[in-house]
């Protein structure tokens, strides 16, 4: 390991002192151009003409008039369903052999996005960049010396004769670059557990065994394998069994409700790195210290990325796409404008509607933070309330009551012939429910002008149920969610509520 830290921290050195290019835009078009060129000859892009389009004098300006933008629903019934059943050449050259499965919609128990080896190879590439990026943190020789620990989805995929499918994070961790796999952990036989509560109990064994320097995970899993570790060794803090623990990389959800929690098991400041992985590919990813954590979006990496404007222009009150919507380029956007993201990636996505909404924080240097989803939001009435304000106001919440609170979810309902907000909250001591309430409601107002708007008109209410925390991982585990990439939604509609009331129904039995 001594020899493999130096040559990663010269690798970092001497990538360091390569300019890096500035015109985000003439990339943008170069991964535009190469992904309709390899494309042009399958039955997406015969259909939709890409040989002409690469002809096209504005080659941009074609593909957005040709080739409509799309959801899961609507590009897997049209498409990607020949792909599942093992045709080749429908939306990407060659057979699909891998499917990612994400979050189900309310249609589908799960999503089956395809996954090709120009994807995994993106995803290499976008890993190995992160790394080299860690120059902006300064770390020593030594701290490279030290183990990645990866807490993800398993790599033993299920196959059913056509496909394999599974955590997006199971089919990557095995075609990592060897080198790297050199210094990761928890090793083949732990990767490939199917039983997340094994997989756990086996790292926790195995846990004083390694000198873990970086943690990569969602951070709801983080914390639970902290507190096993801390209490299996009867230990004060995680730094008591890896003392060189120092780097967190996460991704999936917001850390910041879970900061308050993972910090009082550590001896030490951690340094938190935010990553933007998403089942459609490596999106993002922090490359230097910044307050906001925002991540430096990959505009040379095998993607083309479209931004819409996520207001009432483009989306209806269910965060449902209007037609005639407005798409723009990289060189459109502005600051402090949420964009819902739409994206075309080497695996058969072309301007799919990945579901996320961002925010640009640093235009020059293409920063941005991922806000929401775009039916992950509540606007019973016109609040406009986004994950991100339901994070931040929950974390000021916390640190008021000197709580931790990382488990909460909101309900939108009718109330009294207006509307009202029913929040869940993880809580697992007493606490005067009404104070909380009050001082979530508080902080709501001051981060949301629509929203302290709406409570003196149509939004007439905020209720709160208190939950243990153990709560939201037990109906996770009753999805069969355990793990991986699986987080629990802040914003509770449709499929999802349905489950979580039933849920609920058993739950207080």
């Amino acid at each position: 390991m001594p020899i493999l830290g130096s040559i990663i921290k010269q690798a970092i050195t001497i990538r360091g002192r390569i300019p890096a290019r500035k015109n985000v835009y003439k990339q943008q078009l170069k991964q535009l151009n190469k992904l309709l060129s390899k494309a042009q000859f399958t039955s997406f892009g015969e259909y939709y003409g890409f040989s002409e389009l690469l002809l096209n004098q504005d080659p941009l300006a074609a593909f957005k008039k040709k080739v409509p933008v799309s959801d899961y629903q609507s590009i897997f019934d049209l498409w990607w369903h020949r792909a599942l059943k093992g045709e080749k050449d429908v939306c990407w050259p060659g057979k699909i052999n891998y499917f990612a499965l994400s979050s189900g919609t309310s249609t589908a128990a799960s999503k089956h996005i395809p996954v090709t080896k120009d994807m995994i190879k993106a995803i290499q590439k976008g890993t190995i960049k992160q790394i080299l990026s860690t120059k902006h943190f300064n770390f020593s020789i030594k701290q490279y010396e030290t183990e990645a620990l990866f807490v993800g989805g398993s790599t033993n995929l299920n196959y059913n004769g056509t496909y394999f499918s599974g955590d997006l994070s199971g089919i990557t961790t095995g075609t990592q670059p060897r080198w790297f796999q050199n210094f990761s952990l928890p090793g083949p036989e732990i990767r490939s557990q199917t039983d997340w509560e094994k997989k756990l109990e086996d790292i926790v064994l195995n846990a004083k065994k390694w000198n873990v320097g970086f943690i990569c995970g969602v951070p709801a899993w983080i914390q639970i394998l902290f507190e096993r570790i801390i209490k299996h060794y009867n230990v004060k803090n995680i730094h008591d069994v890896w003392p060189n623990l120092a780097v967190f990389v996460h991704g999936g959800v917001s850390v910041q409700p879970y900061k308050n929690s993972i910090n009082a098991m550590c001896a030490k400041s951690l340094i938190y790195l935010d990553t933007y992985m998403a089942s459609e590919g490596f999106i993002a990813y922090q490359e230097r210290p910044n307050e906001q954590q925002a991540m430096k979006l990959m505009t040379d990496n095998s993607m083309f990325f479209e931004f819409i404007p996520f207001n009432e222009e483009n989306f209806d009150g269910d965060g449902n796409l209007k037609p005639n919507n407005t798409t723009l380029d990289i060189t459109q956007v502005n600051l402090n404008t949420d964009y819902a993201l739409v994206l075309t990636n080497c695996a058969g996505a072309w301007r799919y509607l990945i579901g996320d909404t961002i925010r640009f924080t640093d235009l020059t240097r293409c920063e941005i933070i991922v806000t929401g989803r775009t039916r992950h939001f509540l606007s019973l009435c016109g609040e406009h309330l986004s994950v991100d304000n339901m994070n931040q106001a929950m974390m000021l919440t916390a640190r008021d009551l000197n709580l931790n609170i990382n488990e909460f979810c909101v309900v939108g309902t009718p109330n009294k012939g207006l509307f009202a907000h029913h929040w869940y909250v993880g809580v697992d001591k007493e606490i005067d429910k009404e104070n909380l309430t009050e001082i979530l409601d508080g902080y709501l107002k001051k981060l949301n002008d629509d929203y302290a708007t709406e409570r003196n008109h149509a939004l007439n209410e905020v209720i709160v149920t208190l939950l243990p925390n153990q709560a939201f991982i037990d109906f996770l585990a009753s999805k069969n969610k355990l793990g991986g990439q699986s987080k629990f939604p802040r914003v509770l509609k449709g499929k999802h509520l349905n489950e979580w009331n039933a849920f609920l129904e058993n739950y207080n039995k």
